[in-house]
């Protein structure tokens, strides 16, 4: 089943592409919450026609994106959690605290863009990744550290 995403789904695309699904994920989840509408004839060009409308829009939304991704390039986190003696913390450190460590440094960035592959659950130095826009993301290091 070909669908338009209407918004970004996390492993399946971004807003106004156009993806090929299961028909079942489609029907009962992604066109009744409103995330896809079918992909005829008619929303294709209408889809096509609102991208070129768009194109300097985009443009411009990407270049804010890579000027959010330069001034996040040399950004390092340390972040800091209760821990037990051998190194194990309680709880894990996800992207709610990195966000709230961006914050504190200035970058104000949304929670849900911001992708950390491992579980922390460890002292150690890790890596977040950072998706501004569908072709700009940055990697953010940061450091677990012991309260």
């Amino acid at each position: 089943m070909k669908l338009i995403l209407k918004e970004d789904i996390h492993n399946l695309g971004y807003k106004d592409d156009v993806v090929e699904v299961k028909s079942g994920y489609g029907r009962n989840y992604l066109i009744p919450q409103g995330k896809a509408v079918i992909a005829s004839p008619s929303a294709l060009k209408i889809l096509a026609e609102n991208q070129r409308q768009r194109a300097h829009k985009i443009a411009q939304l990407k270049a804010d994106a890579e000027a959010v991704a330069a001034s996040l390039a040399d950004v390092a986190l340390t972040i800091g959690a209760k821990a037990a003696a051998n190194g194990t913390i309680f709880g894990s450190v996800n992207s709610i605290q990195i966000a709230e460590a961006l914050a504190k440094l200035g970058h104000n960035i949304d929670r849900k863009i911001i992708v950390v592959k491992d579980n922390v659950k460890e002292l150690g130095k890790y890596t977040a990744t950072v998706k501004l826009h569908k072709e700009v993301s940055v990697e953010i290091p940061f450091e677990v550290v012991a309260d």
